[in-house]
């Protein structure tokens, strides 16, 4: 990770958490479109008498794709970390086609997750991007009030260190994912691409990917979470997690 003695993790904004509220799509249409509908086509319209298995994982894939597409383009936000996301989904199509065995399966799971933690390992920016989005949006938290109540240089670099911790346990998080992720494929996909057992056993990967992958990383994230509010709440006074609650009201 970049070893610099100024990290500045925020841009300070025009908006305010009061002024500039963002529109944040519901969860369950998240998990609708990218995990409930590719598992009801995978298991139940994969079979040879009905898609078949190249066409039914296709449709499937589809649905997810389609959500991404329409989310960069509605938020015109094309992260990288978003775009990973796409090329993910298209890289399954592709197995498919290829029919090629699980472990390339396992391999291509793992791929993205430790893309991202490789990168903030190494780039500043995208460091930036993932404070910014996730622990320190200025949209979401006073920021700007934060930074002015650093008064002192040793608030300040116990601010930063407490910043580098976040990044620290944002990265496991990733490496946490990565780990899983390929473990959980390698253990349920047996079967070569384009056939009705792949997207069988693809369909049970994606049902379990929530509660084996996806609770895990994110409580290693709250964790972050927790340290770093709470570190600034002894810096500043400011309770984060209370100006959360009031943007979203």
């Amino acid at each position: 990770m970049d070893q610099t003695s100024n990290i500045e993790p925020t841009e300070k904004t025009a908006g305010s958490p009061s002024s500039s509220k963002i529109k944040r799509e519901s969860p369950w249409t998240n998990l609708f479109f990218n995990i409930v509908i590719p598992v009801i086509v995978l298991s139940k319209f994969s079979s040879e008498d009905k898609l078949g298995p190249i066409n039914g994982l296709l449709l499937a894939i589809a649905f997810p794709l389609t959500f991404g597409l329409y989310e960069l383009v509605k938020k015109k936000t094309w992260n990288f970390i978003s775009i990973l996301g796409l090329i993910s989904v298209l890289l399954t199509g592709g197995l498919a086609l290829l029919e090629l065995d699980g472990l390339w399966y396992a391999s291509k799971e793992a791929l993205v997750p430790a893309v991202i933690g490789l990168t903030l390992l190494f780039s500043k920016k995208a460091q930036d991007f993932i404070l910014r989005t996730m622990f320190l949006n200025p949209q979401i938290i006073p920021v700007a009030r934060i930074e002015e109540l650093l008064d002192s240089a040793e608030k300040k670099l116990h601010y930063q260190q407490m910043v580098k911790g976040s990044l620290i346990w944002i990265v496991i998080s990733f490496g946490v994912s990565t780990v899983l992720n390929f473990a959980l494929a390698f253990a349920i996909v047996k079967s070569p691409a384009g056939t009705e057992q792949f997207n069988t056993e693809v369909a049970k990967m994606t049902a379990l990917s929530f509660p084996v992958i996806a609770l895990p990383s994110t409580a290693v994230l709250m964790f972050a979470l927790w340290k770093l509010f709470g570190g600034i709440k002894k810096l500043t006074g400011v309770d984060l997690f209370d100006e959360m609650t009031r943007s979203r009201q």
